[in-house]
């Protein structure tokens, strides 16, 4: 029982992983799943955008709510603020309920005016970062993907996020269902009563767990990361779209490296969305190398995807592990314990490494002066708004 309270989950047995890699392999498989759902669906995503993407999810709900199927969408507010009016108004049907996570007040009185700036101050950073999609309690798929057209971009093909999703299936489908009704249940007019998950064992199945934060006040998903760079032995493989590491993650990863761990980052290269969070987090590539840990910045595309391997330990979700992240976001990963599953993950990153750049200590070293001071002022908006984050939580 100890393990259920400190994790929220416990590790189940019996469950299929598949790993997804970029949208031309986990859109079309979620499509297929939301056109097969026979009894209700469960979409929970932070990032809504009206576009090509979005048209096909929303045509995809239409399609199943005119089948009978009950859709429940949980979209973050702050998130899917790009989803249009057109768009809203295409999802008010009787079998499909929209709620949208901390929403942030849009009247424009002043008083109300003065409401949005607290809410956005305050309150506002509350936000939901989950990715699910969970159909008929049979399947889902979780991971770092949202509806957008940067994940599938249709004007330029090549620029598409490399991204990486997970689809479930098994008795772990439970936890899945329930996490989600738990958020939908903080917003919503009703609560959710939904079937209960029937799935059963699967033969030669995987074990695994769901890890969730929940702001400041649960943080599973950090503690079983540090957990597992305190035990590795081998190898801790780490990839995020934003690397703006705690302290005491990045002493577990120094650590291990000078253990002789083979530790290794992979990061996001010039293509980003966010060039001032890829200055801010080179401030600490000094003292990574110097401790033996190798970087490697992913250079064809943005690299969104948030996957964790340590030897055959493998976390695939929504959290970047970012002090942003762990501070103020619900977050879900889905852990696996299966060497099947990492030799996978494993040949995925191998695959990842071609395609970047690897910066070593002693070139590290000689970097433009440019460079350095774009660092410089990144790390120092960074450390700023830590401190106005941690000032806001007194």
């Amino acid at each position: 029982m100890a393990i259920v309270k400190r994790y929220r989950f416990p590790w189940r047995e019996g469950n299929q992983f598949t790993v997804l890699v970029d949208s031309t392999a986990f859109l079309p498989r979620m499509l297929s799943a939301i056109g097969e759902a026979r009894q209700y669906l469960l979409l929970e995503m932070y990032l809504v955008e009206s576009g090509v993407v979005a048209d096909r999810i929303i045509n995809s709900l239409l399609q199943a709510a005119e089948r009978g199927v009950q859709s429940y969408l949980l979209f973050d507010d702050y998130g899917a603020r790009q989803l249009s009016t057109d768009d809203r108004k295409r999802l008010a049907h009787q079998h499909i309920q929209v709620v949208y996570y901390n929403p942030l007040s849009s009247h424009n009185t002043l008083y109300n005016l003065y409401l949005v700036f607290w809410q956005r101050m305050h309150k506002g950073l509350y936000r939901n970062h989950r990715k699910l999609l969970l159909v008929d309690g049979r399947v889902a798929f979780a991971g770092g993907a949202g509806i957008t057209d940067e994940v599938d971009s249709p004007d330029a093909p090549e620029l598409r996020w490399r991204e990486t999703m997970i689809e479930i299936r098994g008795p772990i489908l439970e936890d899945w269902q329930l996490l989600f009704t738990e958020s939908w249940n903080r917003f919503a007019a009703e609560k959710l009563a939904l079937p209960d998950v029937a799935s059963e064992l699967i033969e030669n199945g995987q074990p695994g767990r769901v890890t969730v934060n929940e702001a400041h006040h649960r943080v599973g998903i950090q503690r079983s990361l540090i957990k597992q760079l305190k035990s590795a032995r081998q190898r801790i493989w780490f990839s995020t779209a934003y690397f703006i590491p705690s302290w005491s993650l990045r002493r577990r990863l120094m650590h291990a490296a000078r253990k002789g761990v083979d530790v290794r980052l992979l990061l996001p290269g010039p293509v980003t969305d966010n060039p001032g969070v890829r200055y801010a987090s080179r401030r600490y590539y000094r003292k990574l190398l110097k401790s033996g840990i190798r970087i490697h910045e992913y250079t064809p595309r943005f690299l969104h995807a948030k996957t964790v391997l340590c030897d055959n330990w493998v976390s695939i979700g929504s959290c970047n592990y970012d002090r942003w992240n762990l501070q103020w976001n619900l977050e879900a990963n889905q852990e696996i314990d299966s060497r099947d599953v990492a030799m996978t993950i494993a040949n995925l990153f191998e695959n990842d490494f071609i395609h970047s750049v690897e910066h070593r200590q002693q070139q590290w070293e000689q970097r433009s002066r440019y460079l350095r001071i774009l660092e410089w002022f990144w790390r120092r908006v960074e450390l700023l708004s830590l401190k106005i984050r941690q000032r806001r939580r007194r």
